[in-house]
């Protein structure tokens, strides 16, 4: 019998073999599987164990008020980030399967509306944090099908970072056109990957990722990877970046489903560099 919590991907981690990976909804739940590779080391498969519900501090499990699950950033002790648009906030889990807790709220985040908060979570090698919400502050207009928000403005979005057991702004991510950032992830290379996305209604969804040097207050060298046509892909929201056997990058995405039955879940991988 199919689980019908099944859908919704926001968040995917793949390991550095390429074959395990862990994905989360955005109705606070988690699986895990493995990808099955043909001789061209292309997906031919996947296999992945239940759906298992997050915890939540209190109360122990996720209600739906707080079950917006988005980001996911996973440390090399295997702890796990997982940021929530609504309220905003970042929790720190031992591991999935055990009892999370929280990081510290910001006033600022509380300002977030409830589909406004933060979907792309990474880390990276010094173990510090960083968190980019989808929308901005006050500044929002619906979006067809999906019921969410979006924005329509010129303004960068603000980039929060984690260190020594504080937030602060550290910098922003500048906007390039109509796409909102849906991911983020540390790269092998060090830079930060950012997937993006825009909405245009009947005609679907289009995908960009782009990636940047991280500096002390700035955002470098920004590069464009992939820029999809519209309606290539679903909804794409989860990024993994990771160099397989031959010292390729490979950028690695699953997409929001919205359990909605016009759209579909949908892991994509694309490879570049050397």
């Amino acid at each position: 019998m199919a689980d019908n919590r099944f859908g919704g991907f926001s968040a995917i981690e793949v390991a550095p073999d390429g074959l395990w990976f862990t994905a989360v909804s955005d109705k606070g739940a988690f699986v895990r599987g493995r990808f099955r590779r043909g001789a061209d080391d292309r997906i031919s498969g996947i296999s992945a164990g239940p759906i298992t519900l997050l915890k939540d501090p209190v109360p122990v499990q996720l209600v739906d008020a707080r079950n917006d699950s988005e980001g996911m950033a996973i440390a090399p002790d295997g702890s796990v980030y997982v940021s929530f648009e609504g309220p905003a906030r970042v929790l720190r889990y031992p591991g999935l399967e055990g009892m999370p807790k929280d990081l510290p709220i910001p006033r600022a985040f509380l300002a977030y509306p409830r589909n406004a908060g933060f979907e792309a979570l990474a880390l990276d090698s010094n173990g510090v944090l960083y968190a980019i919400p989808e929308q901005l502050r006050g500044f929002l207009r619906p979006r067809l099908l999906t019921g969410r928000a979006s924005n329509s403005g010129g303004d960068d979005f603000p980039v929060w970072r984690f260190v020594d057991g504080k937030w602060s702004q550290a910098f922003t991510l500048p906007r390039q056109g109509g796409f909102l950032p849906v991911a983020a992830d540390f790269g092998p290379d060090g830079r930060l990957y950012v997937l993006e996305r825009t909405f245009h209604g009947i005609a679907g969804f289009g995908s960009r990722v782009r990636s940047f040097q991280v500096g002390r207050t700035a955002l470098d060298q920004p590069r464009t990877h992939l820029q999809s046509p519209v309606g290539m892909h679903d909804n794409l929201e989860g990024l993994s970046v990771w160099r397989d056997a031959d010292g390729v990058i490979r950028l690695t995405m699953i997409s929001d489903s919205n359990f909605l039955p016009v759209q579909r879940t949908e892991i994509v991988e694309y490879r570049f560099g050397g």
